[in-house]
């Protein structure tokens, strides 16, 4: 079951492919930043967000953050508290990204000198996903299949030092 109107995420911290703020890193505040879902289909259920490190090499793309169960809402505030399960947002649940039941924004270490690309991928769904805190990447891309009804994507950079 798909819905025919494109999903738009967007970030009013910053533009698709445009410099990700400092207190969005690890370097900063190390909040997640807020998002607007736009034209989010009216089936909806709960959203997934998946953020991936795309630069980091012989790794396809780091995981750094993963949420799910979010109510279908068409803002996602900023500054999520941490912890595997979030009551403020009806008990959407934290995997384990980065190896932490939060997020974790652009932190790369002092050796790594070029910009890395951060992709933010929305996932509109047709229901609530049976996973806890416990699940990472892989468990909640297949825990997803069959159930997706939109998808959405906003591409973030950062470079150590900006």
């Amino acid at each position: 079951m798909s819905d025919d109107r494109e999903l738009k995420a967007v970030c009013r911290a910053f533009e698709n492919n445009g410099i990700i703020p400092r207190e969005y890193t690890g370097f900063g505040r190390d909040i997640s930043p807020g998002f607007e879902l736009k034209n989010l289909c009216e089936n909806a259920v709960s959203v997934a967000v998946i953020m991936d490190d795309l630069d980091i090499p012989f790794i396809p793309a780091y995981n750094h953050w993963l949420i799910w169960n979010l109510p279908a809402m068409a803002v996602i505030p900023e500054n999520i508290p941490c912890g595997a399960v979030v009551k403020e947002l009806g008990n959407a649940v934290q995997g384990r990204g980065y190896g932490k039941n939060r997020y974790r924004g652009p932190k790369q270490p002092v050796f790594v000198r070029n910009t890395h690309r951060y992709v933010f991928r929305f996932y509109v769904l047709d229901c609530l996903l049976p996973l806890d805190g416990t699940a990472g990447k892989k468990e909640l891309l297949k825990a997803m299949e069959g159930y997706v009804l939109q998808k959405g994507e906003l591409c973030g950079k950062y470079k150590r030092g900006m």
